[in-house]
């Protein structure tokens, strides 16, 4: 059964750029209460919807959704990496009941899992562990992505198999909300970048840390106001958080992935996670938002809401 939504923004920036005191407070209290709802829940099972970052899927294959079946934390931002405890027959269970409803997904057996999914479980396990997961793959980053329609189809169809299990299930959906990291993209590219972006070659040491320290030096530039990325957008993300929290997920079904990348940025089309995990509660659900900040520093619109089902 279904014990609960949890949908939150990531960033990997905040255990490495200093916002607001007060900000940071404000966050780190309804981070503290997302905690104890989670601890009062008691999931068994947590499945995590999340988007890659361009470092385990490319190109090569692209898949508008993947059901990791065994996977590794690949451990970029500051998160713990290593083997994660993912219940092999369950994952390969829950594939078969989407392929039966309709819903075309891929399956993996060694799925490499950024902070994209990591960051929120990791940080809403301070008072229950979250240890074992099933992660589900939506590709957010990279164009052609699935619409919103197929989205909240793989999350009606995820909630369907969820409830019908002994187990208690919490659901995660993790990015968002509106943010313009600076992701390569394939069109624009330079021929290595491209290849990179295709043949999806793990990054060594050097390429890693300069990664990592573009997207921290870009949250500053933010803050400062000298960045040409996007900025952060709270008049969109406060109307995606009042139409989430009302129940409706239809939102941003007109909007193209033009406009919405000109709207939320880039890192904006992560929002699908949340309207997975939220689409997987059924109709009517209750729902309460817990945070919303923009923080330059984190490049990120911050939110926290928790939903659960109707009773």
């Amino acid at each position: 059964m279904i014990v609960g939504t949890m949908c939150m923004s990531h960033s990997p920036l905040m255990d490495r750029n200093r916002a607001d005191p007060g900000a940071e407070q404000r966050f780190g209290e309804a981070l503290s209460r997302a905690e104890r709802l989670v601890e009062q829940a008691q999931p068994d099972l947590t499945i995590v919807f999340y988007p890659d970052h361009i470092n385990g899927f490319f190109y090569k294959l692209l898949p508008s959704f993947c059901v990791g079946a065994a996977g590794t934390s690949i451990g970029d931002f500051g998160t713990v990496q290593g083997a994660l405890d993912i219940p092999e027959a369950a994952a390969f269970s829950l594939t078969r009941s989407l392929l039966d409803q309709g819903i075309d997904t891929a399956v993996s057996l060694d799925m490499e899992v950024d902070h994209g999914a990591m960051q929120p479980l990791e940080l809403l396990s301070a008072r229950h562990s979250l240890s074992r997961i099933i992660p589900v793959f939506i590709n957010c980053a990279a164009a052609p992505r699935p619409t919103f329609e197929r989205v909240r189809a793989l999350g009606r169809a995820v909630g369907d198999w969820a409830q019908a299990l002994p187990e208690r299930v919490l659901m995660i959906g993790s990015g968002g909300l509106s943010h313009d990291p600076p992701i390569p993209n394939l069109t624009t590219a330079p021929q290595p970048v491209r290849e990179q972006l295709i043949a999806g070659r793990p990054l060594n040491h050097s390429q890693r840390l300069a990664r990592q320290n573009r997207a921290i030096n870009e949250g500053y530039a933010l803050a400062a106001g000298t960045s040409e990325i996007l900025p952060l957008n709270p008049e969109w993300d406060e109307k995606l958080m009042t139409a989430f929290t009302a129940g409706d997920l239809t939102v941003l079904d007109d909007m193209s992935d033009e406009t919405l990348s000109a709207t939320g940025g880039r890192g904006g089309h992560e929002v699908r996670a949340w309207v997975a995990a939220l689409a997987a509660l059924g109709p009517d659900y209750r729902a309460e938002q817990l945070f919303y900040e923009p923080i330059d520093e984190w490049i990120t619109g911050m939110g926290i809401l928790h939903a659960s089902r109707a009773a």
